[in-house]
Formats: C-alpha cells, structure tokens, sequence
C-alpha cells in the first residue's frame, strides 16, 4: 500500500476523497478518536462536502493546479505535503508570487474532498484570538438593553408582575463566531484544510504565537471557561454552548469553553520569503519550496485553464504558445513574474474580438512586467 494520500491529480471530476488517516505519532496526539460522535461527525462532513461542492471557483482553482515531477515522476510537493499528513505537522511552502502556493491548499481540499479551505489571510494588523474566535461583546449589551427595555425597569415591582426578565446568559453562544483557525481546530475525525496565507508579513510576534496552538491543538475560549467557572454550581459542568464557524451557515458545539482538535488541520502557510522565522517555528513546521516555473511545467497549467475557451482561440494560440512562454520566461530565464500574468495574456489572445498580433505585442510589455519593477 503506497503511503501517499496526495498524489497531485487535480484534475479528476470526482475524485476518490480521503476516508481513513494513518496512525498518529505518540508524540502528536491530541483529542481521542473515541470522544467524537461518528454519526454527528458523518453528518458534519456531508454539509461540509456539499458547500464545497458549490463553490465553482474553488473547484476550478484546485483541478487547476499541477505539480512539478522529475524525470523519475517524483515531486518534492507532494512528498512533503503527504509527510506533513503522517507527522501531522504544519507545512511552510515557500517560492515567489505566482508559483501556486495558495493553490497548493485548494488541490489538496480538492483531491483529498475535505471541504471548503479555511482561509486565514495575514497582515500586520494579524491577531491569533481573533483567527481563533471573535466575541460581540457590544452586540451582546445591546441586546441586552434592549430585552430590559421590553421588560421596562426591573427594579420597579409592577412591572416585574407583567414579564419577567429574559435569561439572556444562556445565548452566549449567539456572540461568538469561530474563526478560521478555530473551526479548523473544531474535533473531527477528519481534518481540515487551513490557508495561513503570506505569514511573512505579520507581526514578528504571531510565529511565537502559534507555537503553543501548534504544539497542543488546542485553545480556550475564555468568555465560556470563565462562564464555566462562575456557575459551576448551578450549571452543568459539561453544559454545551452552540456557537457559529467560519464555514456558511454551519454551527459547532463547545463543552467547558475548550477547542481541541482530534485530527490535526492539514495546515499550508505561504511566505514569499520577505522575512525569516525564528528556529522554534521551523521546528514545528516541514519546509518546502514551489519550484521556479518551466516551459514544460507551465504548458499543463495553461491547458488546464483553458480547456473549455472558444477551440478556434485556442488553436491559433496554441501555435504560439512555445515563444509565448519563452517570451514570458525570458528564455529560460525567469525574471520575478506571475503565472497569472502569462494566463491574462493568453486570455486576451483566445477572445473572438482579440487583439491584433502588433497589438498583442505591445500589450505584452505591459502584462509582462517584472513584479520588482516601478511604474
């Protein structure tokens, strides 16, 4: 039996899924495969599959992707991102703008059928709690303001007669909503799909930040564990609170305000290399790097964009798809350039109202620009 659940085939309509993880090392266990509900976990994958199956772009974005392979038809990719599966460790993927990192995350949800990809987009401004959970505090006091208006003034005994006041501690749940980081860590007998995408360019902290997360899957949501303790004698100190994910319309039960995870996410973070981490976090992660793009690689990623454009387009590009990419490559050479910007100029060529190849000449000047170049 081949160890490897990722084998990089994109582009099947319906491909097979994963349906059953290796054992976990004993050094990455984390929540027992017996706390989960299989019924409820089965039931929670089936939404999960069907919002996944809904959203086209996502779809056309993983069949799209290909995998660079030696001449052996091995590729450092997909070995790594099948080794961060068995050691259940985050995966960093390095390389520079265009390569298809981002990408990377999308084939592997697309392949393997694990739903739609938690996306995590960073910035300086990037806060873990706020990736883990958000609390409406302000949304809560108004409300509850509001049910103390309808119910008039509590301290007034005649209309206490009328209606009492509502208990509105009990809907906590209603203002927490899990972010990516914390639905992705939601316990699961599957796991999930998390983009941490460009993690270069936040905070010097969030790398230490994540540590913890990464090394015990698991995290509080305070307003619920502090919940937990004030009442512990008059509530059921396993009670359960029902709070939104990040996934549409889809909710998520938390017992003693705690997150922890039974599988651990498949977790791809991006960097365009703009910044080093410190040594703790390449600890925790395996480390790979997007291979530079190739006449012969960049040739199936073209076809599989435009598989389904007007075939007459297409055939007259076709003839000059080999200079193109050249052109687009620099010879061989490649010069800090998107693979998106050789697809935008391969779009405006398989138009019916095309441009003019003297046209298209000048046009490349400006979609091929080099992403280090000024205006």
């Amino acid at each position: 039996m081949s160890w490897k659940y990722f084998n990089g085939n994109c582009n099947q309509d319906q491909p097979q899924g994963l349906t059953k993880l290796p054992e976990r090392p004993p050094w990455r266990q984390f929540l027992s495969r017996a706390e989960v509900n299989p019924a409820e976990d089965e039931q929670y994958w089936k939404k999960l599959r069907d919002l996944a199956r809904k959203d086209d772009r996502s779809i056309q974005r993983g069949k799209s992707f290909r995998v660079l392979t030696d001449k052996n038809g091995q590729s450092e990719i997909v070995d790594a991102v099948n080794a961060a599966i068995h050691l259940r460790r985050p995966l960093l993927v390095t390389g520079d703008p265009g390569a298809g990192k981002t990408s990377l995350a999308y084939a592997i949800a697309h392949e393997l059928q694990l739903g739609p990809v938690l996306t995590w987009p960073i910035t300086a401004r990037a806060n873990l709690v706020d990736a883990q959970y958000r609390y409406d505090a302000i949304a809560r006091l108004q409300d509850a303001q509001l049910d103390k208006t309808k119910t008039g003034d509590s301290t007034d005994p005649k209309t206490l007669e009328k209606k009492p006041e509502p208990k509105e501690e009990g809907d906590l749940g209603d203002y927490i909503q899990l972010g990516p980081v914390g639905t992705a860590f939601l316990p699961s007998l599957l796991p999930r799909i998390l983009l941490i995408d460009e993690i270069d360019k936040s905070d010097l902290n969030l790398p230490n930040d994540l540590l913890n997360l990464f090394e015990e899957g698991e995290f509080e949501i305070l307003e619920l564990v502090r919940r937990k303790r004030r009442q512990v004698n008059t509530v059921d100190p396993d009670a359960t609170v029902t709070v939104r994910t990040a996934d549409k319309d889809m909710e998520a039960p938390i017992i003693n305000g705690r997150v922890k995870c039974c599988e651990f996410p498949i977790i791809i973070m991006t960097s365009n290399g703009e910044r080093d981490f410190p040594p703790a976090f390449y600890r925790r992660c395996l480390r790979v790097k997007m291979p530079n793009p190739t006449p012969e690689s960049l040739l199936p990623v073209v076809r599989s964009h435009f598989n389904t454009v007007d075939q007459s387009g297409w055939t007259k590009t076709q003839e000059n798809l080999t200079s193109l990419i050249d052109e687009f490559l620099d010879k061989g050479n490649k010069a800090d350039r998107a693979t998106d910007q050789l697809l935008n100029a391969i779009y405006l060529m398989t138009r019916d109202e095309s441009p003019s190849e003297a046209e298209m000449k000048r046009l490349q000047n400006l979609l091929f620009k080099r992403l280090s170049e000024a205006d």
